[in-house]
């Protein structure tokens, strides 16, 4: 039998620390503290050379659970429709109007610091309800 692995999940970005950022509000995650010997992140980065200044940021579950993000600054824009998304999973345990109420309420709170509703889609006897929708990037997620 195989072990489990640790994972970290990355995404590629303009502004790594904006979006690092939106994810921990959205997942409860929590930034790390500066590198030892900075009082701030900015501190730290003023110290890299221009082309390296932001490049990466990360953030990680406080309990250990949940996998690390590492954001990444790339050149070139958000072309296509992700292959990979992370499912926010909010409803879990419940069915019909209580969860669709549930993904709803999540859904208003993730708009508010920046997120993008694309969609709802209702249950419909084989699927339960879920809210396809965009981060502060364009990076598609789902509110499940």
């Amino acid at each position: 039998m195989s072990t489990i692995k640790k994972f970290q999940v990355t995404f590629d970005c303009a502004d790594p620390e904006r979006v690092a950022r939106f994810w921990c509000e959205v997942l409860g995650y929590v930034a790390p503290a500066p590198p030892e010997g900075f009082s701030t992140w900015d501190d730290y980065n003023q110290t890299l050379p221009p082309a390296e200044r932001g490049s990466w940021f990360a953030c990680s579950d406080p309990t250990g659970e949940g996998p690390r993000l590492y954001f990444q600054r790339v050149p070139e824009g958000k072309t296509a429709k992700n292959r990979v998304h992370l499912d926010v999973r909010v409803g879990t345990g419940l069915v019909g109007d209580a969860r669709l109420a549930a993904l709803e309420a999540e859904c208003e709170r993730l708009v508010a610091l920046g997120a993008t509703h694309v969609q709802t889609l209702y249950a419909d006897g084989v699927n339960e309800s879920c809210i396809p929708m965009l981060d502060i990037e364009g990076n598609e997620f789902c509110v499940d």
